[in-house]
């Protein structure tokens, strides 16, 4: 590790320029293109196999097992395929063979969807005593019993197998307006150029925004985020018509499956109540007054004066001696923070990195975000755009949560269970970070460095405690709207989110109204509904569970590693309360707020000192 600035490419390379090193190992799923087209034909002619025990399900438990076991055998059949098309796709939003690879996987999915459509209905049409029955006498009933009971539990709003087999054939347009919002966001919209810290002119992209976006220098950073602003408000209408098709259909699956609200319908599936949501989104404004004070100590520590902290400079470094990290080091320094969840939980990850989980460099076509994805029996798959710097230490440990998380659920857990909640996800991949911040605090008490890590750490808990919250916001008046039946236009959005955003700051950040309005279109979160929020009650239960585990030790680490080895087995608000989180009430998100707070007061005292 140095403190000295690293070389910046001055363009992207392509997809293929990118050593393989650096890129994830997809021919672990499927060798060529070639093998992939013959996984899919033969899916797709495996997947009217269901149609089989359709109005027949009543008939036995052996029945109803042999149904239940070959929708997962086909599903995992399908899922690799999507996994493998998806992720081409997402490495290079410019290959048009990548991109209708990705289409006919999603065509594939909504087929077996409609073909599986008629289970709800016939599993919710059973007697609930009969179930009861049949899982007594039937032992292979035994590992979906989880399952047959979250089905019988909504049975009110499940409809027909008819009714229920065209929403999910609904599901291939309802991925539409997503899809055209990535590629448009990835491939097709341009940046306006900027100069860079040596007036070198730099060709902006999602791959390397980011990095210009944390410049020491003002002036490239302001131009990264005006330029970026800019380019999302000249396609606003674009994206609000987009991201409005994808609301549509949300509340279209709501009405239809008789539900009030989007919120319930989308909250109900995983037995959240809606309560957590409202819970969280109030915690946050009832703590606005500590993010003052962050925004008061960042402009202090920058050096600005009163009145002059803008929307740019909450990104920029607290300190100019800001450490570089390169790939090995930044490894070292995830694997030792990570000691308290055990040997074994580190060699997996280890051998995992090895493997190419991961794809870290940027490449013309590929999104800035992070993510992490795989299917039943593929690597959990990692993309994101590693730049020597803590940041992106912060990032890689995140999605290394979700993978082992991942990880974990398939080892122990039958396919049935492999898709665990996002509530569950973002407790996992926050875990991480928390463990990461405390052992890099510890690391060293340089004031340089210390700013750096709480810099880190603050700008974690600002898009988690406060970007994301905002979007919940945000996100639930669209959602009201469409549900009353009126229309969502770029500059309502952009005027909603802006009032959001202008009391949140509470004054201590310079507005540029229509810069900041836009935000929300750049957040593809939004599209999978009620989703943001997940990431506010994640970083908090991960802050509690980090804390038992580092004040506990062993049983704690157990009852955690317990709770990713759950999978979609447990309800997430259950598995989360056996771990020691009760999520069901505001305090775990009071108590992330107060260590918050203390990053606060060290960065005032630093502050302080510096005069």
């Amino acid at each position: 590790m140095t403190t000295t600035a690293s070389t910046n490419q001055t363009s992207l390379p392509a997809r293929d320029a990118v050593p393989i090193e650096h890129r994830w190992d997809l021919e672990s799923v499927f060798a060529t293109a070639a093998d992939w087209e013959a996984a899919f034909t033969a899916a797709e002619r495996r997947v009217p196999e269901l149609g089989q025990f359709r109005g027949r399900l009543a008939e036995s438990a052996a029945t109803l097992l042999a149904a239940l076991r070959l929708r997962d055998d086909l599903g995992e059949a399908v899922d690799r395929v999507a996994v493998y098309a998806t992720l081409r796709r997402s490495e290079d939003a410019t290959n048009s063979a990548a991109a209708a690879m990705a289409d006919r996987s999603q065509g594939l999915d909504t087929r077996l969807q409609a073909e599986a459509a008629f289970l709800h209905p016939e599993i919710a049409a059973l007697p609930p005593e009969q179930i009861a029955s049949w899982l007594e006498r039937e032992s292979g009933l035994a590992p979906y019993k989880h399952a047959i009971e979250r089905i019988q539990r909504r049975r009110v709003h499940i409809r027909s197998a008819e009714v229920e087999e065209v929403i999910a054939l609904a599901g291939d347009v309802g991925a539409v307006p997503e899809t055209i919002r990535d590629v448009l966001e990835d491939g097709d919209m341009p940046f306006a150029p900027i100069e860079d810290e040596n007036g070198q002119q730099i060709e902006l992209a999602q791959g390397n925004l980011q990095r210009y976006l944390r410049s020491p220098a003002r002036r490239v950073r302001r131009a990264a985020w005006e330029h970026s602003a800019d380019a999302y408000l000249a396609f606003q209408n674009t994206y609000a018509t987009t991201l409005g098709g994808g609301i549509k259909y949300d509340a279209f699956r709501a009405k239809s499956h008789g539900y009030e609200t989007s919120l319930e319908a989308t909250l109900d599936i995983d037995a959240i109540p809606t309560e957590v949501f409202h819970n969280l989104v109030a915690t946050v404004w009832r703590n606005l007054p500590t993010w003052h004070r962050y925004f008061r100590a960042r402009r202090r520590l920058l050096g600005l004066a009163q009145g002059d902290l803008h929307g740019y400079d909450l990104t920029a470094p607290l300190t100019t001696a800001d450490p570089v990290i390169a790939w090995e080091d930044g490894v070292a320094m995830i694997l030792e923070s990570l000691a308290p969840l055990g040997e074994d939980y580190v060699r997996t990850m280890r051998q995992g990195i090895a493997d190419r989980w991961v794809d870290r460099a940027p490449n013309i076509g590929k999104g800035g975000g992070a993510f992490s994805w795989g299917s039943f029996g593929t690597y959990p798959f990692i993309s994101m755009t590693y730049k020597d710097d803590l940041p992106s230490v912060s990032t890689l440990t995140h999605e290394l949560g979700h993978s082992m998380h991942t990880y974990l659920t398939s080892e122990s857990q039958p396919p049935t269970y492999f898709w665990y909640s996002m509530f569950a996800a973002e407790t996992a991949s926050n875990l991480h970070q928390a463990l990461l911040g405390t052992d890099l605090l510890a690391m060293n008490q340089d004031r340089d460095w210390t700013l750096a890590v709480i810099d880190e750490r603050m700008g974690n808990h600002m898009r988690y405690l406060f970007t994301m919250p905002i979007l919940a916001k945000f996100e639930l008046d669209c959602h009201t709207k469409v549900m009353r039946g009126e229309a969502l236009t770029a500059e309502a959005m952009n005027e909603t989110l802006l009032g959001f955003f202008r009391e949140a700051y509470g004054g201590e950040v310079v507005l540029d109204d229509a810069r900041m309005g836009i935000t929300w279109a750049s957040f593809g979160h939004l599209f999978t509904g009620f989703y943001v929020f997940q990431y506010a009650t994640g970083i908090a239960a991960a802050a509690a569970l980090a804390a038992k585990i580092r004040d506990e030790g062993e049983p704690a680490r157990a009852r955690y590693l317990e709770f990713l080895r759950a999978g979609d087995a447990r309800y997430p608000i259950d598995a989360l309360l056996d771990a020691g989180v009760d999520m069901r009430s505001p305090e775990p998100v009071q108590r992330a707020f107060d260590i918050l707070a203390g990053y606060v007061d060290r960065l005032e005292e630093l502050a302080d000192a510096t005069g």
